[in-house]
Formats: C-alpha cells, sequence, structure tokens
C-alpha cells in the first residue's frame, strides 16, 4: 500500500498538494457526500439486484442450470427446456449441511461457493466443485458427501480466480475426462485421472524453449494451450522459444535486499520475439511429431496472446478433422495483416497451406471469438473477413475456392455461435444488421451456408446474450439494455419462445436512489458520423446549474470507453464520481471496434490519436444542447490505454482538458509488448535520421504542452505495462518544468488490488479539487478491497 499521500512534482522539489496554498476554492465537500456518491459502487448497488442470469450453464442431459440471486441469498436454478419447469436443482439448506460436515467448515446456505456441478441418480446425486476440491453429495437422505479428489493439486489447481471468474486450472482435460494433460519443468505431462499415474510426453522442454506454455509478455500463467483430439489419442501444441527474446525487469519495493523479477517480454521493434514450432504429441507412444513448415509468429487472429479464450479451454485458431488424422490450423504473421490456413497430416507432420488471406492495415476473425471453422466431413470451410468493408462470413471448399458468400448487408458477424454441419445451417451473433437500433446491441441470427433464409432469432430492440445448448435445439437469451433490465427466454432454435425462465428485479435497486445512464448520440470528429456512449447525472440533477464534465475514456483500438450495451447497476465509478457534481460521459470513438471496418480502422498507425478529436467533438456537441454543461471545466480520465489516452489529451489538447488522471498509460508502445501494438500500428521502421513512425504516439515527446493538473499512477510491478511508461513522461515533465502530481503505488500489477479504494478515492478528490475548485473531505475512507470483493464476488476459497 502507499503512504498515504502521492507526490506534487515541482522540477526537482517534491510537496505534498495539501500544502498547496489556496488550493480550496469553493465549498467544503462532506464525508457525507463521498459517502453517498460510495453507496452507487459496484458492491453496493449490485447486492440490490435480483434474479439476475449469467454464464448459463448447459448438462448433458439437455437441461440448464443458472445462479439466482436475491434476498434471501444464491439459489441455484434447474430449468427443463422440454417440461418447460424451472425449479431449485438441490436443497441448499441440506447440501450445505452435509458439505460443513464433510468439509470440516461452516458453509453458508444462502452463499454456496459451488463453481460447477452435475447430478445423476434422478437429481438424487450432486456431483460439485467448491472451493477448489470436488465432492460427491448423495441427498437421496439426510445428505452425505465425500471427496472425489485423486490428487489435491488438481483440486487446488480449479480453485476459481480472483474478479469472479473462474480461471482455467492448469491442466486440460481429455475430451472423455480420463487424461488431465499439463506442464511440468517446461515439459508436456499426462494423468490418468482415476488412477493418478503420470506420464511424461516430451523429454527436450527446457527453459524459454518449452511445450505449451502461455508466459509470453504480459501473459504468465502455468496453464498450457493445447487441444485434445476428438480419440484423445493425440494433443496439438507447440514449443515455444523465447531464448532470444528480451527480458523485462522489475523490482519490489521491499525493507531489505529485493528480489529481482525478470521474465521474457518482447518489445516493438525487437528484431527476435517469441516464436512457436507446432508439433503433434502421441500420447499413447509418446512420440512428438513436428509439423514440416518453419516457426510461426506467437501470434492469434484475435487478440495479442497465443490463445485468447484460453481460460474457457479453447485454443481458437487450431482445429481437429473429425477423425484424428488432419489438424486444421491459421498462422498470424507479426504485423497481423496476414493469415495463413493450414491443415497438416498428423501422422507424417506434412503441411499443405489452403489459402491466405492479407489486409491492408489488420485483420481480425470477430469479436470474442475466432469465427473459421473446418467442416472436416465435407472437407470445406467456413472463414471470417472483413474484405467488404463489414465482418461476413463465406463458404470455402478444401482447396481455399470459395464457394459462396454467406451473410452480406451492413452490420458485422461478431461471433458464430453454433454450427449444423448436416442441415448446412449456422447461427451466429451479429451488430448493426437491424436499422433504427443502436449499433451495438448484439442479435441472434440463422443462415443457409448458400447465404440463403437469413432469420433474426431474438427479435426484440435489446442488447441479446446468447448460450446455445450443445445438441442445438435451444438457446438461452438474456435481453436487456443500459436502462431496462433483463429478461431470460428459452427460445428453440427456430427463435421460439419456449419459456420465459425470469425477470431481473430492480426495485430494490431503484429505491435506493438509483437512476439509469442517459444513453447518448453525438457527432464525431468529421461532424457527420453518429457516435455512441452514456451520460451520468448526479440523481439531484438541477438543470438550472452548471457541472463541470468529465470523460472516462478507453481508446481502442480492441475495444472501447463504454463497453457493454447491456443491463448494470453500475459502470466503474461514472456514476458515483457524477455524484460528486459531475456530468460524467463515456463516447465509444472512431478506430474502437462493432462497427464498420473503415470506422475501425480510423487511426491506425497512429496510436497518438486516440479517439480523442472525437471526444472533444462529442463533448462540445453535448454542450451545445445542454446548458448545464460547462465546456470551461473539461477533465479526463483512464486507466491503460485510457491512462495513454488522458495524457495526451492533457498534452495535445492543453486549453480544452483543465484536468486529467492518467492510470498505468503505456504512454510510449516501444515499451509495450509487441504484439498489441504491431498489430494496430505495424511493424516500427525508421528512417535514417534515427526517426521512427512510432515517435507520434509517445506522450513524452509532447509532454511539454502540459498547462492543467495532471495525475499520473502506476503500479511498480505492472507486469503488463512495465511502470517504465509513466517514468518516461515523468522525466519529460521534469525536464519540462512542469508541475504534475505522480503516484506510484508500491507493489501492485496493472490492477491495482488492495489499493484500489485508495486510488478511486484520489481519483474523486483530485476532480472535487481541481476540476470543481471545492475541498474534498480529508483522508475518505472508503470499503476496503477484501470487504468489496467478498460482494462482488461472492464466497472466495479463504473464507
Amino acid at each position: 500500500m502507499s503512504s498515504g499521500k502521492s507526490l506534487r512534482v515541482w522540477s526537482s522539489v517534491l510537496l505534498a498538494p495539501i500544502a498547496v496554498a489556496g488550493w480550496a476554492q469553493g465549498r467544503q465537500v462532506t464525508t457525507a457526500d463521498y459517502a453517498h456518491a460510495e453507496s452507487f459502487m459496484n458492491y453496493n448497488v449490485n447486492p440490490l439486484v435480483y434474479h439476475s442470469v449469467s454464464n448459463p450453464v448447459w448438462m448433458g442431459d439437455g437441461r440448464f442450470w443458472y445462479r439466482d440471486s436475491a434476498a434471501d441469498g444464491t439459489t441455484f436454478m434447474l430449468v427443463d427446456p422440454v417440461k418447460k419447469t424451472k425449479a431449485a436443482a438441490f436443497d441448499r439448506e441440506k447440501l450445505a449441511k452435509a458439505l460443513s460436515t464433510a468439509a470440516g467448515t461452516k458453509l453458508d446456505a444462502k452463499r454456496l461457493p459451488i463453481a460447477e456441478f452435475a447430478l445423476s441418480d434422478g437429481d438424487t446425486v450432486v456431483a460439485l466443485e467448491a472451493r477448489g476440491r470436488h465432492w460427491r453429495c448423495d441427498m437421496s437422505g439426510e445428505g452425505k458427501c465425500v471427496s472425489t479428489d485423486a490428487q489435491k493439486d488438481d483440486a487446488k489447481a480449479a480453485s476459481p480466480a480472483r474478479g469472479g471468474r473462474r480461471e482455467r486450472p492448469p491442466f486440460a482435460l481429455s475430451p472423455d475426462g480420463k487424461k488431465a494433460a499439463f506442464i511440468r519443468d517446461w515439459n508436456l505431462w499426462v494423468r490418468d485421472v482415476a488412477t493418478g499415474k503420470e506420464t511424461q510426453l516430451t523429454m527436450d522442454g527446457v527453459k524459454d524453449y518449452g511445450y505449451a506454455t502461455d508466459n509470453a509478455g504480459w501473459q504468465s500463467s502455468d496453464r498450457p494451450i493445447l487441444v485434445w483430439s476428438p480419440d484423445g489419442k493425440k494433443i496439438a501444441t507447440f514449443q515455444q522459444d523465447q531464448r532470444k527474446t528480451g527480458e523485462m525487469y522489475l523490482v519490489p519495493t521491499t525493507n531489505g535486499h529485493p528480489q529481482l523479477k525478470a521474465w521474457k517480454y518482447p518489445l516493438v521493434g525487437d528484431k527476435d520475439v517469441t516464436m512457436i514450432e507446432r508439433v503433434i504429441v502421441d500420447v499413447e507412444s509418446p512420440k512428438v511429431v513436428r509439423l514440416k513448415m518453419p516457426p510461426d509468429q506467437h501470434r492469434s487472429m484475435l487478440c495479442d496472446d497465443i490463445s485468447c479464450r484460453s481460460d474457457d479451454g479453447e485454443w481458437e485458431d487450431v482445429q481437429w478433422s473429425d477423425d484424428g488424422k488432419h489438424l486444421a490450423f491459421v498462422s498470424t504473421s507479426r504485423d497481423h495483416k496476414q493469415e495463413w490456413l493450414r491443415v497438416a497430416d498428423v501422422a507424417t507432420g506434412d503441411v499443405r497451406e489452403v489459402m491466405t488471406e492479407t489486409a491492408p492495415k489488420f485483420f481480425e476473425s470477430g469479436n470474442g471469438r475466432s469465427n473459421w471453422r473446418y467442416l472436416s466431413g465435407t472437407n470445406e470451410f467456413l472463414w471470417f473477413s472483413e474484405r467488404g468493408g463489414w465482418g461476413q462470413m463465406y463458404l470455402y471448399d478444401g482447396n481455399g475456392k470459395l464457394k459462396n458468400q454467406i451473410t452480406h448487408g451492413e452490420g458485422n458477424v461478431t461471433q458464430v455461435m453454433l454450427i449444423d454441419a448436416a442441415g448446412r445451417k449456422l447461427y451466429f451473433e451479429a451488430v448493426g444488421k437491424e436499422t433504427g437500433r443502436d449499433p451495438y446491441f448484439r442479435h441472434y441470427y440463422s443462415i443457409h451456408f448458400d447465404g440463403t433464409g437469413m432469420k433474426l432469432l431474438t427479435p426484440e430492440d435489446a442488447d441479446h446474450a446468447i448460450t446455445p445448448s450443445p445438441d442445438g435445439k435451444y438457446f438461452v437469451d438474456v435481453a436487456s439494455t443500459a436502462t431496462e433490465p433483463q429478461t431470460t427466454r428459452l427460445r428453440s432454435t427456430s427463435g421460439d419462445e419456449v419459456m420465459e425462465v425470469t425477470k431481473q428485479d430492480i426495485s430494490t435497486l431503484k429505491a435506493a436512489g438509483w437512476v439509469p445512464p442517459m444513453p447518448i448520440t453525438v457527432k464525431g470528429r468529421d461532424g457527420k458520423t453518429d457516435l455512441y456512449g452514456f451520460l451520468f447525472k448526479p440523481t439531484n440533477f438541477d438543470a438550472t446549474k452548471k457541472y463541470p464534465i468529465v470523460n472516462h475514456v478507453y481508446p481502442g483500438p480492441q475495444t472501447g470507453s463504454c463497453g457493454s450495451r447491456s443491463f448494470a447497476a453500475a459502470h466503474g465509478d461514472m456514476q458515483s464520481l457524477a455524484e460528486l457534481g459531475f456530468i460524467v460521459v463515456c463516447i465509444d470513438g472512431m478506430g474502437t471496434p462493432w462497427r464498420s471496418k473503415a470506422f475501425h480502422e480510423a487511426y491506425y498507425g497512429n496510436l497518438g490519436d486516440n479517439t480523442i478529436p472525437d471526444q472533444v467533438a462529442g463533448m462540445k456537441d453535448l454542450a451545445a444542447r445542454y446548458a448545464w454543461i460547462d465546456l470551461d471545466k473539461a477533465g479526463m480520465y483512464g486507466h491503460s490505454g485510457g491512462g495513454n489516452a488522458t495524457a495526451a489529451a492533457m498534452f495535445n489538447y492543453p486549453d480544452f482538458f483543465k484536468v486529467g488522471i492518467a492510470e498505468s498509460g503505456n504512454h510510449d508502445q516501444r515499451d509495450y509488448e509487441d504484439d498489441w501494438a504491431e498489430r494496430w500500428a505495424g511493424l516500427e521502421v525508421k528512417s535514417a535520421d534515427g526517426k521512427s513512425n512510432y515517435d507520434s504516439q509517445a506522450n513524452q515527446y509532447i509532454a511539454k504542452n502540459l498547462k492543467g493538473h495532471l495525475l499520473l499512477a502506476h503500479g511498480t510491478m505492472d507486469n503488463n505495462v512495465p511502470p517504465n511508461n509513466t517514468l518516461l513522461v515523468v522525466d519529460a515533465l521534469i525536464k519540462a518544468n512542469k508541475d504534475f502530481d505522480l503516484l506510484m503505488i508500491p507493489n501492485v500489477q496493472h490492477g491495482y488490488g488492495a489499493a484500489t479504494p485508495y486510488m478511486t478515492r484520489r481519483r474523486w478528490d483530485y476532480f472535487v479539487q481541481y476540476l470543481a475548485g471545492d475541498t474534498p473531505p480529508h483522508e475518505y475512507r472508503m470499503k476496503p478491497w477484501a470487504e468489496t470483493q467478498a460482494i462482488v464476488n461472492g464466497p472466495s476459497d479463504e473464507e
């Protein structure tokens, strides 16, 4: 944790901001004001929302379950599509008692920490995972649970991750669940789940040249990246070569000799970066077959890691044939401009190139999921491309010849969710296809492979979160907007409503004073393009007053400022900040995804743009409409890419933005992991005079333009965006003799962990003090981090 004071830098003299004379010009903001603002944070408002549905889970018998949270705690609900019934999956009181007895600890029936479960024997037996351990509970009598963990290491590895998401354990189960592949000493091993017998599959793995490793750049995990063959006899993976990759170094703050943290972290412009050598591992032999091709770039079609959805057990760019004799995979060029679809003979390692596609700026395969598919039964491929200006699906034969375009028109296919190969039909999520609706709303569609018969399956004007059943007969449709709560329906694959599952209840939330954000549409930098976002007003809003305006920014290009269009009780701290007397806005500017290809490419090659011209244009548009916005008091804040954008806004628009808070910004992409920046700005090119195409987006070169109040913050152990990024700006500001504020948070990474409440409070203080001209309460203490996480994420492993 920090010492409780950030530092204000005046040349080489450090002074606490409290010592600056005359900084308090307006009203005294009270502790009660801050407590009221804090009451709108997610840990306070989320518990006031009942009957939400998130991540429903389909079971092998065709039913699905979901967690239903209400005033009386969480109930695990089971839905039967055939019978059209909904009921509790089990008696939670009885299960809690049995599990408490078996585990030797007291469990609260209202907050059971169950990660997943399955039912058998007429639903009298519950096989479940709780607190990182696996249990079999017989509920037919009084209830009795026994542990089914063969290996304590496996049980511990499967524990839920912080942040409410269940992290993929450091092993990958075979399709039949009988074998678990894992990494030990840089080699790939397999364990028989029933007996615990372990077999080493590879022999030559060493440090920086290991098998299936997931530890390049900012990513660091023990989980293996691999794909099992359908019959569970072979594994497709790689040997990752980092032997020539440069290292990154961090040193923790400690009382004594610190221990150096060093790891492989390739940078933009490095001659040698992380590479992969693709292999097939025969599990029964064991034997390694190397694919006959040069090493591949450590890249994916979709994100800045080799696997984008590895927490879901997926390696999207690698797919087996149904018979396990061939492996289809996609290779990505270092600059993300070219993709190669290839097929390998598993027995020989021979590789055949099927097709390639090149994009002028960058190629990607959808949003949230790679959308190509190997249809081995008919020797065909489904392929995603934005070559026509929108994300569409195409059908190719096994030799790479285009058969036909499948989807057409404006709007993007975002995720292919389900394929009916026999019926020659695919089911997909898309945005922007329904005129007159928010272009960010997701809808679900079906279409024939030949491009005929496209059908909208989710007619409601809302954002739809879809979870199809594995057998393709049904899908769960959770529909909502930013202003209207969820309605969860079960639909047949034809789109017909089978039953209404539940409605989200926000009556308690509204009774507590909550108000929804205001959806906004503003014009972008060109005066023509519509941009979308949200505006947050204080709940005691008075249209006769003038309010300072604060912009919460994330420039992309891989995402935007506002996030999901589905219902949420809290959007970060935007409503909380508004409660302190501000108008807070987020605007998804040009250069962010989900719109047209041209929209997304708006500032390709010039990451210093950061959508700021759109933010300024949008804020001016709002101020012209609403007299209660004081554009002379404009501020901005953001984290990571948003930290970069905030500093860039303060330096490029010093007369417009008066106050900025830049947290953990990647201020010079040459000091960030290679994959992300080279995707959005291309490879670094240096001219004869030493200038680089990356100079234009390096904030330290324009720091001399600062006029307003700027707070820079960074964690000293940030292994995603190394703190050198912020220190480069600090150095430039000092050399330019500029006043600014600096908060270096010891021993925290990219997220601030236990220091998050402190950083949030300092953020509020900074805007209250310098933008509103008021006096914040002295050292307001927010709810401790551990308490907030227990509320947001539910019971933890440590409880």
